[in-house]
């Protein structure tokens, strides 16, 4: 099968990855990326090694190479992979509307705004479906807002 994703490095790419591995002072994974790089590299004078090569030398699983040969490629292109990312609960309009009631008076003759409070009161309003109070206390503590 043809290698998706191909790794041509210049030689101070190689160079700075040949330092990573010599000084050892970087983190396992770190040096195994950079040694996957090194053999995976098709400007080498012999021929890049293959996926499978590479995983027994190294002692690691083919996806993992492929992986890493994928990521280096996302990033000489200047896409920056987001994994296990989720959405925003408060945009800059949830922040808004929050900061808003957080600065209003409480209901229910209470003293003042609780975190438990604001979070109930933005699902009651539609706002977020859901919101911990810890996420209430973040965004506040982002836009310079308190509770006291």
């Amino acid at each position: 099968m043809a290698k998706k994703y191909r790794v041509g490095l210049t030689g101070d790419e190689k160079g700075e990855l040949r330092m990573l591995v010599s000084k050892g002072r970087a983190a396992a994974y770190r040096q195994n990326h950079a040694r996957i790089l090194l053999l995976s590299d098709e400007n080498q004078d012999g021929r890049a090694m293959g996926d499978q090569d590479i995983a027994r030398a190294l002692k690691v699983g083919t996806a993992t190479v492929e992986r890493v040969r994928r990521r280096c490629l996302e990033r000489a292109l200047g896409r920056k992979e987001q994994m296990n990312r989720r959405p925003r609960k408060l945009d800059g309009e949830g922040g808004a509307r929050l900061t808003s009631l957080a600065c209003s008076q409480p209901s229910d003759g209470r003293a003042g705004w609780t975190l438990h409070l604001l979070a109930d009161r933005l699902v009651a309003r539609k706002i977020v479906d859901s919101i911990s109070p810890e996420t209430v206390r973040r965004c506040l503590t982002k836009t310079g807002s308190s509770l006291g």
